[in-house]
């Protein structure tokens, strides 16, 4: 019985552990708050959210290539983006998602309020089918978490409007199933991407680096 609950203890330690490991390094005011309200929330981000591992992916990517100007194509009720506002909180950028559902988009409202990310989001509840490809402007980021056989089509509608050195990323892409295949099969296609599929995520992340 000791031995046994000797490792339970030991593994919610590595656990907890594993978990802070993910977090970047808190130096400012809103660091500590975004912070406080992910570790809060942990256990939370269902409906659709990514895990917390995918969130600190996004973040990274995001940060290590100065990226100012981002799009997410599926909010569901905030997980991903307020990971990404974090990062573009740190490069001067901002987040534009959008959300079909109203309910969700309310929802994430009020998360992102009370993460502090707020001003460095702009959520829009809309049809992405629709809003995607009247988007204005130039991006280097975008993160698409979506309709699965819709795929290409926003990568279609987004290409020509992502920066040389910019990245589409998309969720779910480990197995290739529900329309995740021809999206696939389309961008390692091109001649003007290159693209792998992080496997530090479960799920997968597929990462298209404009060249």
């Amino acid at each position: 019985m000791r031995h046994r609950l000797f490792v339970l203890c030991l593994m919610g330690v590595l656990a907890i552990s594993t978990a802070c490991g993910q977090y970047p390094e808190t130096e400012t005011s809103l660091d500590k708050k975004v912070k406080s309200f992910l570790e809060k929330n942990a256990s939370e981000w269902r409906d659709m959210n990514v895990p917390l591992t995918d969130g600190k992916i996004l973040y990274d990517i995001i940060v290590e290539n100065g990226y100012t100007s981002a799009v997410e194509i599926g909010t569901s009720t905030g997980h991903s983006a307020i990971w990404m506002a974090w990062a573009l909180s740190k490069t001067g950028g901002k987040l534009t998602t959008i959300e079909i559902d109203k309910t969700r988009y309310l929802q994430a409202k009020a998360n992102f309020r009370k993460a502090g990310v707020s001003k460095y989001i702009d959520v829009k509840l809309a049809d992405a089918h629709e809003l995607v490809p009247e988007l204005n402007g130039e991006y280097d980021f975008v993160f698409c978490d979506a309709d699965k056989y819709w795929y290409k089509n926003y990568f279609i509608a987004m290409d020509p409007k992502i920066k040389k050195g910019g990245c589409f990323t998309a969720h779910n892409t480990a197995s290739r199933i529900n329309g995740i295949g021809e999206f696939l099969r389309y961008v390692e296609g091109l001649d003007t991407y290159k693209t792998t599929i992080d496997r530090s995520s479960r799920a997968g992340i597929s990462k298209s680096f404009k060249k």
